[in-house]
């Protein structure tokens, strides 16, 4: 009798340890957990933003999107905020030329993503975390950003942009990244890396060979931009060495990448001054026509 006794306490005290694991993904989340998921995450939510596109012959079409989706997925698990679904509408015309690309026109784009931001604020999160994946992105994101001090909103939008001071880290990333760093840009070694870690199974790495990876300098405009850069210096849409990377790598990588990610997010769930001093902005803006 006390074995079953001891048996039933066990199975109480893990179905109520289940209930409460809330989910952080956003689809996953049933609507009467939603004002417990806010509280739990400090009204922070991450937005993932990858892109489909071509990544070499060798990586999945949606290779950035898996990327922070799976990033995101782990740091969450360390420190909860909930995660929006994935999201892959971002800046990729210079792909166009490619199969499997999904490219929509700017205006929608940028409009996707104010609504988007608009209305993971309605739901009651203050903070927007955007996690990118995609090397086309950053410039929009930061236009984007930059914009939304054109009017008042009720939100904070955060751009997660890790910089290279973890000089131990870096040091160690050299003595085992194998192919020339300068152009590994694009499904390249470190790339390919980390989506053998996250996603080994969707990895063609017999393929990784079959294509150039080498800048084609077919371009030389010294200290002038062109849109079609990209393209002339990598018409393959491929800038690297991806059958150079190892599982081993890859892991090396995201265990980084999401202990940083991780310190970013309790950063910003404390953070209480970007909202106030946005509040600031806005009231004298509007205090300048009175």
């Amino acid at each position: 009798m006390k074995n079953f006794l001891l048996l039933f306490a066990v199975m109480l005290l893990s179905g109520f340890s289940y209930a409460q694991q809330l989910p952080a993904r956003w689809d996953e989340l049933v609507a009467s957990d939603f004002s417990a998921a806010l509280e739990k995450s400090s009204k922070t939510c991450i937005l993932p933003i990858g892109i489909l596109e071509k990544h070499g012959p060798h990586s999945p079409i949606g290779t950035d999107l898996i990327h922070v989706r799976e990033w995101a997925a782990h740091a969450v698990k360390s420190e909860y905020a909930v995660v929006f679904p994935d999201y892959f509408y971002g800046q990729i015309n210079e792909a166009r030329h490619q199969p499997g690309t999904f490219a929509l026109p700017s205006k929608v784009i940028w409009d996707l993503l104010e609504a988007t931001c608009d209305e993971i604020a309605r739901n009651g999160f203050q903070k927007i975390v955007i996690l990118n994946g995609h090397g086309g992105n950053p410039e929009f994101i930061r236009f984007f950003m930059q914009s939304l001090l054109n009017k008042r909103h009720n939100y904070a939008v955060y751009f997660y942009n890790p910089e290279g001071s973890d000089k131990e880290y870096a040091e160690q990333y050299r003595k085992m990244h194998k192919s020339p760093m300068e152009n590994d840009q694009h499904a390249g070694e470190r790339e390919t890396a980390t989506l053998l870690y996250y996603r080994p199974d969707l990895m063609k790495m017999d393929r990784a060979e079959s294509q150039s990876g080498d800048n084609q300098h077919r371009s030389n405009l010294p200290n002038i931009y062109t849109p079609i850069w990209w393209y002339a210096a990598y018409p393959n849409h491929y800038a690297g060495e991806g059958a150079k990377a190892t599982p081993g790598f890859g892991k090396f990588i995201a265990e980084h990448e999401i202990a940083t990610f991780v310190q970013a997010l309790k950063v910003i769930k404390a953070d209480t001054s970007t909202i106030k001093l946005q509040n600031e902005f806005y009231d004298k803006v509007d205090g300048l026509n009175k």
